[in-house]
């Protein structure tokens, strides 16, 4: 009987915390769409979700690299955690003084609505309004959404 209600008490508290908000400094910027957190002295990765960023070997991709790192690099910003990748890096929403850094990348011009995850679906809205201005990535005559790019890659 104990180890049952040990055993429910573990899986209520970690199903209690699987989605937790947590705030830290960005230490890192690895890319477009994924930082480092520092959250009690350990980086977090976490991968800003419902946004896709060119990569790093595409074409905007240090550009889009480079537009994150100045927006929340080196800031204490606030995760508001929504499940993990594949990869098991922390997906989440970034927020710094208010401003919801995920739809600021994509309002720039320097992100996609990644369409396979979005439940927002205001960030189509975002992204038409960035390719409309022509901002960030959408100055290319021709930009290649990321998902495309890797399937590309991984086809070679």
């Amino acid at each position: 009987m104990k180890a049952r209600l040990f055993a429910g008490f573990l899986l209520a508290f970690a199903l209690g915390t699987a989605h937790a908000d947590f705030a830290g400094v960005v230490v890192a910027v690895v890319d477009g769409d994924t930082v480092d957190v520092l959250v009690n002295r350990q980086p977090v990765r976490v991968r800003l979700a419902e946004i896709d960023a060119p990569e790093k070997g595409q074409a905007f991709g240090t550009r889009a690299r480079q537009a994150l790192a100045a927006a929340v690099f080196r800031n204490t910003v606030t995760v508001k955690e929504t499940g993990r990748d594949g990869f098991g890096r922390t997906l989440g929403t970034i927020t710094l003084d208010g401003r919801n850094i995920n739809r600021v990348m994509v309002a720039e011009g320097w992100a996609w609505a990644y369409r396979h995850y979005l439940k927002d679906r205001s960030l189509l809205d975002v992204e038409a309004s960035a390719r409309s201005a022509r901002a960030g990535l959408w100055a290319d005559s021709n930009p290649i959404a990321p998902w495309d790019w890797r399937r590309e890659r991984r086809g070679r």
